[in-house]
């Protein structure tokens, strides 16, 4: 600010607020977290897919690291079950393809199109022409592509060789053609080249930017699904994996809720996996932090990591020029605690992959970086301007204007002093200011006298603008100042933003070295949170045995009822071989079945994620999916009744479970009549075991203690009888919800009953009419009820007969008597 003038005594005055800059203030911490949030939740994920001669290519962008990933042709059976299960895992917003299409893909895309009550929501279809996937225009849309992560210094041929080491583009498919000869289809290019069409044609994250704003792409990253263990939402919802909550902000409360977890933790959740080296190298990380010796190294690298923030978001800021200031601080804190994580891990043993990664990749251009952030970026005047400023001696230009700037204010006094003194001596005061993009004015109060727009002239000065109570002039004076000082603000300014865009270029021509800190460093931070679960809870570390096909649990434990529960009972699992492939629990309600069918699922997925579990001791052999019919989600959208929504849970896991799969199922029939519910389950049961030794590993909790009296299942070592042991203590029930070999003899069902507050008297009719109808035996209404009935109705007639007014002249006795007491006669009757 430089605002001077005289005081209404004639001597100078003092600063004039607000008139030599204008700033706005910097949001708080609370608006900056929902700005972020927002930036964040509201991110998309676009999927281009291609289909051909049993081969799919897959590539998507995702907004919220503006990072395209694609997979590497793949072969997929007619059906798309591949295919399936990358939409189920992505939830993508729209998938798009070519309009010349295969005909079983047309039947997928028409089916998907078609669920309105898809969850969370369907994608849209969007159809390009089929020229837009041609091989030779999606191999030149890719090179010619501009990209942040691929510094400007190289040349076109580095540049293709750069590319071609992370695009597979001369792994191409031949695919005999129709006339006899062949024709190279690489669907992972075309596929690559469709998505970067319709980014280009929609401008995803760029809408409202200028059309020479491209739209930004930080990196290429692969992916695969062979190793993955299928889990779909219903499992994941009736296991409690995922906990949502609220969201903070009042602006997203409409929105529903929001996942309480990270994002690179919910990854590995969402993405259980085979793949026993990966399964295995995050364990040993877990295991060298359980060490005593190393719990200070744990909590050293956590203090690390708190400063490590969101990358990807603002290298996508300063791809579209939007950085801001705090963004300049956060990147120069994260880097300096990616080079702390690195010194950490060159002292750690490199025998352990993450370690030996974090330590050789973690390379000097960290260093560059934060060297370079460090000597330009002045944080505290960027702070206090709310705008990028650099430190001194970075530019010497822009140095020699800052000076000046400087000693404007006691300049500008001695100016306002000489304007004074040529002003008419009713004029009390006056200030010369600066406005950055108006230059210096003179400004002076006005005068009682000056009413209309003519009293504002004044002899040798040019009026420009009234403003509270205040004319501003341009006078020689001002005028010799703006073509001797200029406009030192914004030109200062502008020779900043130069500078923080060259700064810029470098940061972004890095990018990929900063992509791999998040990569790494997300991966540090889960696994040293499961440590901490692992050292808080007792968890041991599971063995992987591919010869297995099953799961062996010793004393296993529910990781969230444990927690809930003041003493919890451990219990064993084990399946796998040719022997009880299928296990029928039975129990009394509240016996602990479901919680131990929700335990193996736990565990078993646990193990799957490289977690310890709650256990012990663990093997967990090939698991290729996990299918549960636990609990019914139910949901007034869906459209479907509570029975429809089982029957779906279950018809998927019998269309898609294999020798490898788990399944888990609870109480299925009960929600239809009792003899078709019996009937269902146990056609179900026994589709299964006619696979014989290729039958799914199988967990069925029922009351439907029929399925084993009437033998509705076939004799044989594929079945196991399971029941929960309980103990009759006089009246009362012991539940000791300990698993053991047998079945339950009866349900219980009026205990539970009593527990739940029922009055006696209707458990003990419930009770009998329960014995009557399995002794085959007529049920008869209860007398005292009857009779009790019947005395209600005869006081009742009493009432209105005294009620009526025999005076009446409009009183028909007759009608009263057929109206009112032949029928209550009857029903006494």
């Amino acid at each position: 600010m430089a605002s001077l003038g005289a005081t209404p005594g004639r001597t100078p005055q003092g600063p004039e607020p607000g008139a030599a800059s204008v700033s706005f203030p910097s949001p708080g911490p609370r608006e900056a977290q929902r700005e972020n949030d927002a930036e964040e939740e509201l991110a998309e994920i676009h999927l281009c897919v291609l289909w051909n001669a049993g081969y799919l290519g897959i590539a998507y962008y995702d907004t919220s690291d503006s990072t395209i990933h694609f997979m590497p042709d793949a072969p997929d059976h007619e059906s798309l079950k591949l295919l399936q299960r990358v939409l189920d895992e992505i939830n993508p917003q729209s998938v798009v393809t070519s309009a010349k299409q295969d005909e079983n893909m047309t039947q997928f895309l028409g089916k998907l199109a078609s669920q309105e009550h898809r969850e969370p929501k369907r994608p849209e279809i969007i159809f390009l022409p089929s020229v837009d996937f041609g091989l030779e225009i999606s191999k030149q849309r890719l090179l010619s592509g501009n990209y942040a992560f691929i510094p400007d210094s190289m040349t076109a041929t580095e540049k293709v060789l750069f590319l071609s080491s992370i695009i597979p583009f001369d792994s191409l498919l031949t695919v005999r053609w129709v006339l006899g000869g062949h024709f190279p289809w690489c669907c992972a290019v075309r596929a690559l080249g469709g998505l970067l069409k319709f980014l280009g044609r929609r401008r995803i994250g760029v809408e409202l930017e200028d059309y020479n704003v491209s739209v930004p792409i930080l990196g290429f990253k692969k992916f695969v699904l062979t190793h993955l263990v299928s889990i779909d939402q219903d499992t994941y919802s009736v296991l409690q994996i995922f906990k949502s909550e609220f969201h903070p902000s009042v602006y997203k409360v409409a929105s529903g809720l929001k996942e309480g977890l990270s994002l690179f933790g919910r990854l590995w959740f969402k993405r259980p996996t085979q793949d026993l080296g990966e399964l295995n190298s995050r364990l040993d990380v877990i295991q060298f932090f359980l060490l005593p010796q190393n719990l200070d190294m744990a909590q050293m690298l956590h203090r690390l990591l708190g400063h490590i923030k969101n990358v990807p978001l603002i290298l996508k800021r300063m791809k579209l020029s939007h950085t801001k200031v705090s963004d300049w601080q956060v990147l120069y804190k994260t880097v300096y605690s990616a080079l702390g994580l690195r010194d950490a891990c060159r002292s750690l043993p490199q025998s352990i992959q993450l370690f030996q990664d974090i330590a050789q990749e973690f390379s000097d251009d960290l260093h560059h970086i934060a060297s370079l952030i460090g000597k330009v970026v002045d944080f505290e005047g960027s702070l206090a301007e709310n705008r990028f400023t650099v430190l001194p001696n970075i530019d010497p230009e822009i140095d020699e204007k800052k000076r000046r700037l400087m000693g404007l204010p006691s300049f500008l006094t001695e100016v306002a002093w000489k304007e004074l003194g040529n002003l008419d001596s009713r004029i009390p005061s006056c200030s010369v200011i600066y406005i950055p993009l108006i230059g210096f004015l003179l400004s002076v109060p006005r005068l009682p006298s000056m009413v209309e727009a003519s009293d504002f002239e004044i002899e040798g000065l040019d009026f420009m603008f009234l403003s509270e109570e205040k004319l501003h002039y341009r006078s020689a004076r001002t005028k010799e100042l703006d073509a001797l000082l200029g406009d030192l603000h914004c030109e200062i300014r502008d020779q900043e933003t130069l500078l923080m865009y060259q700064l810029q270029c470098q940061v972004l021509a890095r990018a990929a070295v900063l992509t791999r800190v998040l990569d790494l460093a997300s991966r540090l931070d889960v696994l040293l949170a499961l440590a901490s679960a692992a050292r808080d809870y007792g968890y041991s570390r599971p063995r992987y045995s591919p010869q297995l096909l099953g799961v062996r649990i010793q004393n296993g434990r529910h990781p969230l009822m444990e927690l809930c529960a003041r003493t919890f009972v451990p219990n064993s699992a084990e399946c796998g071989g040719n022997k009880g492939r299928v296990k029928v629990i039975t129990g009394p309600n509240s016996s602990g079945k479901s919680i131990y069918l929700k335990q193996v699922g736990l565990i078993t997925f646990m193990a799957l994620v490289g977690s310890f579990v709650p256990a012990e001791e663990a093997e967990i052999g090939a698991v290729n999916a996990i299918f549960t019919r636990i609990h019914s989600c139910e949901s007034i959208s869906l459209g479907l009744s509570t029975f429809m929504i089982d029957l779906n849970q279950v018809a998927k896991a019998v269309n898609n479970a294999t020798a490898q799969s788990l399944v888990l199922i609870d109480e299925f029939g009960k929600g239809t009549n009792t003899v078709d519910g019996l009937a269902l389950l146990a056609a179900v049961l026994r589709h299964w075991l006619a696979l014989g030794p290729t039958c799914p590993h199988i967990f069925v909790a029922t009351n439907f203690l029929s399925l084993v009296q009437l033998q509705l299942l076939p004799q044989g070592p594929l079945v196991q009888y399971l029941a929960m042991e309980t103990c009759e203590d006089g009246n009362d029930l012991v539940f000791l919800y300990q698993v053991c070999e047998g079945v339950a003899n009866a349900s219980h069902a009026s205990y539970t009953a009593a527990q739940a507050g029922l009055p006696d008297k209707l458990i003990a009719r419930g009770k009998e009419v329960s014995d009557l109808i399995r002794s085959g035996k007529p049920i008869e209404p209860v007398k005292e009820l009857l009779k009790e009935n019947q005395m209600k109705n005869c006081q009742a007639l009493v009432d209105k007969f005294l009620k009526l007014d025999l005076e009446d002249p409009n009183l028909d006795l007759d009608i009263f008597m057929r109206q009112e007491v032949l029928p209550a006669a009857t029903t006494i009757h």
